[in-house]
């Protein structure tokens, strides 16, 4: 599946399960999401897309921390509690919830 698919996915299910509007979203000038059917998309629904500097470590290292630990806690939070892959989902929910508290 492609990039923008997941992402227009993504969208609808946040819109309609947790009733938010996804306003922002920050990429790296990858290429899945530098195209016109996306700028598109994301202009119809009011998206604002910044873009960073692509391979500059100063300003990528933050986040790409914060992604690889969300990933961890992720990984863990499913592995100990056994968890099915349809509850991932909530499995990364709680992981954001536990790395803001830690």
């Amino acid at each position: 599946m492609k990039p923008f698919c997941i992402f227009r996915v993504f969208r609808k299910r946040v819109k309609k399960e947790k009733v938010f509007l996804i306003l922002r979203i920050r990429s790296d000038r990858g290429g899945e999401f530098i195209n016109y059917s996306f700028t598109t998309y994301c202009e119809e629904n009011g998206i604002k897309h910044e873009l960073s500097c692509p391979k500059i470590s100063q300003q990528n290292r933050v986040v790409e921390k914060k992604n690889h630990t969300l990933q961890q806690i992720f990984r863990t939070v499913i592995s100990e509690y056994r968890l099915p892959q349809y509850l991932w989902v909530e499995a990364v929910n709680t992981s954001c919830y536990i790395g803001k508290r830690i």
